[in-house]
């Protein structure tokens, strides 16, 4: 069986989320399944090098590049019109091929796998991107149609697209996201230090990372801190890490508010290299987010020692099980009391630290590719 994958979320110069779950699930559906053949597809007008080079961390032997000569954002704006065929550039190799961001093009060669990670744009579409808005508005419909399967990462996301589009139902199968323990794992204190040093981060901190957008619910934790240092003057920054999104501005501009001004900080993206150590170090991992189809960072957080609050919201208590403190995502006075409580109360901080080890042990990569190679066989016997 030919198995291609859209190498699209690997081959821009940030990966989010949805690009390390591909990295992830890809590397260990390789290795554990050999005796299938392989290979990335995407589009490349500029600067191909670059892309072959930002590639290189997430090949394998037996799974070789191959791009198809053509801009990638031509060929999206072109099928939003015309369907113009997938298989005009890749070919007709591939049995099965999986597309990990939302949308199936026209005309693939074989059978096809869609992974829709959540439905943000009909929980909360005003938290997008115009551009992204409008090509899932046009687009995800027709790419749930298309494909054979549908791959979402929580049952709680199974659920959301059951109700917004039953007709789709019987297509959809959870493939739950996990945590790679060797990547993530309690980092050394010189490596904490140096780390500390690179983004000049203070000796104790909160720590949220991820994109900074509306629907991570930022502002409303930047508001809960505020509360907390009216009430304990001495409270540890609050560090907000990731790249800017939608509507950023915002959060910044809450951040300058008197009672937070100068103690909510900005390090920009986290290099791949430095989060463990940057996780190892914080003092809590904060994650309020109103909306996630899975969210991985509370899990790669507790892989790495670090007690964790998260919002009791969508997909995350399914996905932090018993290991992490949970808040009203809603109530800034439930956030607060959370940060006051992960500051002061070591024993609960210990508890969480050891619970984290133990669910972060559980929800591995090698599971999920397990259940997403069930997939690729049911479909490949159809």
């Amino acid at each position: 069986m030919n198995v291609a994958f859209d190498a699209s979320p690997l081959v821009g110069d940030l990966i989010s989320g949805v690009g390390w779950c591909e990295a992830n699930l890809t590397a260990a559906l390789t290795r554990l399944h050999p005796e299938l053949s392989y290979r990335f597809e995407y589009f490349t007008m500029r600067e191909p090098e670059e892309k072959v080079r930002r590639m290189q961390p997430f090949l394998q032997e037996n799974t070789p590049l191959h791009p198809a000569r053509f801009s990638p954002l031509a060929y999206r704006m072109m099928t939003n019109i015309v369907p113009v065929p997938y298989r005009m550039f890749q070919g007709k190799w591939a049995d099965i091929t999986h597309f990990f961001n939302y949308i199936v093009p026209p005309g693939v060669h074989g059978k096809t796998v869609v992974t829709i990670h959540d439905m943000v744009i009909r929980a909360y579409p005003e938290t997008m991107r115009c551009r992204t808005r409008l090509l899932l508005q046009t687009g995800l419909r027709r790419s749930m149609h298309r494909a054979d399967r549908i791959v979402t990462d929580s049952e709680f996301s199974r659920r959301e697209i059951e109700k917004y589009y039953p007709k789709y139902a019987d297509k959809v199968r959870v493939v739950p996201c996990g945590v790679d323990t060797e990547r993530f794992a309690p980092a050394s204190d010189t490596e904490i230090e140096k780390v500390r040093q690179r983004h000049h981060l203070p000796e104790q901190y909160f720590l949220y990372l991820g994109t900074l957008e509306p629907r991570k619910n930022l502002v409303r934790l930047i508001e809960a801190y505020g509360l907390l240092r009216e009430k304990h003057p001495d409270a540890p920054p609050l560090v907000l890490a990731g790249g800017k999104g939608w509507q950023y501005e915002q959060i910044f501009h809450a951040s300058t508010r008197k009672n937070v001004r100068g103690y909510v900080l900005f390090p920009s993206y986290i290099p791949a290299e430095d989060m463990a150590a940057l996780y190892s170090g914080a003092l809590a991992f904060i994650f309020p987010s109103l909306y996630e189809g899975f969210g991985m960072p509370p899990l790669e957080a507790m892989a790495c020692g670090c007690p964790v609050m998260a919002a009791n919201a969508a997909s995350l208590p399914e996905a932090v099980g018993n290991a992490a403190l949970l808040c009203n995502p809603h109530k800034t006075e439930a956030i607060a009391k959370g940060l006051e409580m992960l500051w002061k109360n070591g024993s609960l901080c210990e508890k969480l630290r050891q619970r984290g080890f133990i669910r972060a042990a559980a929800m591995s990569w090698d599971n999920a590719a397990e259940k997403l190679f069930q997939v690729y066989r049911e479909i490949g016997t159809e």
